[in-house]
């Protein structure tokens, strides 16, 4: 039988994988968490065989809650059940030593299928998702932020709207806007909070001590 832990801040979907399940003899769910650090404390707790983690949650988001388990070397494996399949989500929970990435509309089959997998250790990938990643190794290496990309997306980070940093840096709003623009390409996004995000994962950018 294989221990799982199910992380979502909704309780409908908690709800839902866990009768889910809990209906397979399979499967033994130990616990819900709706936040990042709670799903940290109850992997520590209880010691699942794999996390079921969605990643955009309130207070601590997935690929946190996924760097701290591998941090603290917990053994659980870790499987990302989550809407989003961009660049910028993908890539991060990847790297922070997720298993395996799935998405909410797999069937149900899959989904237990995955787990299986995931427990024994094997990674894992939605179909969308391998072709992302096959297509980011493929990629030429992406050209560096420069320092005033990097400017602008630190004030970005800190809360600033592109007329805030145009002022604190003495340019136009349109520079800023076209500073963005470079950053957003050299980084695979499409908006702000993503390119806000890629550059701290990528490490561009540090998070406030």
């Amino acid at each position: 039988m294989i221990s799982v832990l199910i992380v979502d801040d909704h309780p409908v979907v908690r709800d839902g994988l866990h009768g889910m399940f809990s209906a397979d003899r399979r499967f033994e769910v130990l616990g819900e968490a709706a936040d990042g650090s709670a799903a940290v404390a109850a992997a520590e707790s209880l010691c699942p065989d794999v996390v079921l983690m969605d990643l955009r949650m309130p207070r601590t988001d997935g690929v946190t809650a996924i760097r701290e388990l591998a941090k603290r070397g917990n053994p659980a494996r870790v499987l990302v059940l989550t809407t989003y399949d961009t660049d910028s989500d993908v890539l991060p929970a990847i790297e922070a030593g997720a298993t395996g990435y799935l998405l909410k509309d797999t069937p149900k089959e899959e989904l237990f299928r995955a787990v299986e997998a995931a427990a024994a250790g094997n990674a894992i990938l939605a179909p969308g998702v391998a072709a992302r990643l096959m297509g980011q190794m493929r990629r030429p290496a992406a050209e560096p932020l420069s320092r005033r990309e990097l400017e602008v997306l630190e004030l970005v980070a800190g809360g600033c709207t592109n007329r805030e940093a145009a002022k604190q840096l003495f340019i136009s709003e349109a520079t800023v806007k076209t500073h963005l623009l470079h950053a957003y390409a050299k980084l695979g996004v499409n908006d702000r909070a993503a390119a806000v995000a890629a550059a701290f994962s990528r490490g561009y950018l540090s998070p406030p001590r």
